[in-house]
């Protein structure tokens, strides 16, 4: 099965060095999946029929930018959707799904989300192998889905992301958060942004780094919804 990963942003150069770039980190994050790394961001898209599944990363702009290349995206998501393709969208990449196919996406009056965070499984999924609720998982966004498409179904909410995972059918699958990032990464950048964070809510996300994020089950979770036959 041939995936492309459509990178929808670049790592700021001062990170990319201890950090990497997208590809690397979702290359980390999903090491039995061959990824061919598209940057869509910079206008290189594949042809819908060049692979069976697609990677959407997480980007720094918002779905609802008017943005060529993301209007693109969109065309490109309807377009993955019609042809029967498997879609896994990852932040930005699980906010494109819903927005491209009929949902809804908004800023977050309660602003960014960061640090480690606490959900809750709503639905067990065959590809969901150990199962295991609740789970931790990295956060770090300021927009959210606020409706799904139609003929989806919430996989997953914590307390402040009320739509953390959710399907579209059996083939497109969005998680809000960031498993690919590791904790150094996602403190990185959240404390590159205190101009506009809050020291509070900046020093809550350290606190919550005595908490591990699940990495490894979500990794065979993605890994086993990209596989699945």
């Amino acid at each position: 099965m041939k995936t492309a990963l459509l990178v929808c942003d670049h790592v700021l150069p001062q990170f990319q060095g201890e950090h990497g770039g997208y590809p690397e980190m979702f290359g980390n994050l999903l090491p039995d999946i061959d990824l061919v790394s598209c940057f869509v961001c910079d206008g290189d898209f594949p042809d819908i029929e060049e692979f069976d599944s697609y990677v959407i990363s997480g980007s720094k702009y918002s779905v609802y930018d008017n943005i060529p290349w993301i209007q693109e995206l969109k065309d490109f998501t309807r377009k993955a959707y019609d042809a029967g393709k498997t879609v896994l969208g990852v932040c930005f990449g699980h906010q494109m799904i819903a927005e491209a196919l009929g949902g809804k996406v908004e800023r977050d009056a309660n602003g960014i989300v960061i640090g480690v965070h606490e959900f809750e499984l709503l639905e067990k999924e065959s590809w969901m192998e150990p199962y295991k609720s609740p789970y931790n998982m990295l956060m770090l966004c300021q927009d959210q889905v606020t409706k799904l498409p139609s003929n989806s179904k919430i996989l997953s909410k914590s307390r402040d992301c009320l739509i953390a995972m959710f399907a579209l059918g059996d083939r497109f699958l969005g998680i809000q958060g960031h498993p690919e990032f590791t904790k150094e990464y996602n403190r990185a950048v959240f404390e590159s942004r205190s101009e506009i964070i809050s020291r509070h809510k900046i020093d809550k996300a350290i606190e919550s780094f005595v908490n591990e994020p699940d990495t490894s089950l979500l990794q065979r979770y993605l890994t086993g919804f990209l596989q699945r036959e």
